[in-house]
């Protein structure tokens, strides 16, 4: 099994930049991709962005342009660099990994742009 623990939330102002980081561990030679998913009060978990094994990365529409993800493969961590933040972009984000037969969770970070 593979587990995950994040990192990097917190509450910042409209404009400002931060960067979650998600670190996994346990039967890491499975994992095939990651990324995040994020979930605001009263909304739907939605995809975020997603980065695989051979580095090929997706976005969301509202966050292209802003957000960039990236992997450390040699400390097992997937980053998600976070600028130009919105008051929109306030959720609660989750990543995750994808592996060969299930997909694992973090527990979640919190993350509050003030307008």
């Amino acid at each position: 099994q593979v587990q995950l623990v994040e990192s990097g939330g917190g509450l910042v102002q409209a404009g400002g930049s931060l960067r979650l980081s998600c670190a996994a561990s346990g039967s890491t030679f499975s994992i095939t991709a990651m990324g995040w998913y994020r979930q605001a009060p009263g909304k739907q978990r939605e995809l975020v962005a997603t980065i695989t094994n051979g580095g090929s990365t997706d976005y969301a529409d509202s966050v292209k342009g802003r957000f960039t993800i990236s992997r450390d493969n040699a400390k097992n961590t997937v980053y998600l660099q976070m600028n130009s933040l919105k008051p929109e972009d306030t959720a609660v984000y989750y990543c995750y990994a994808h592996t060969l037969v299930s997909l694992a969770w973090g527990q979640g970070t919190q993350v509050t742009v003030s307008s």
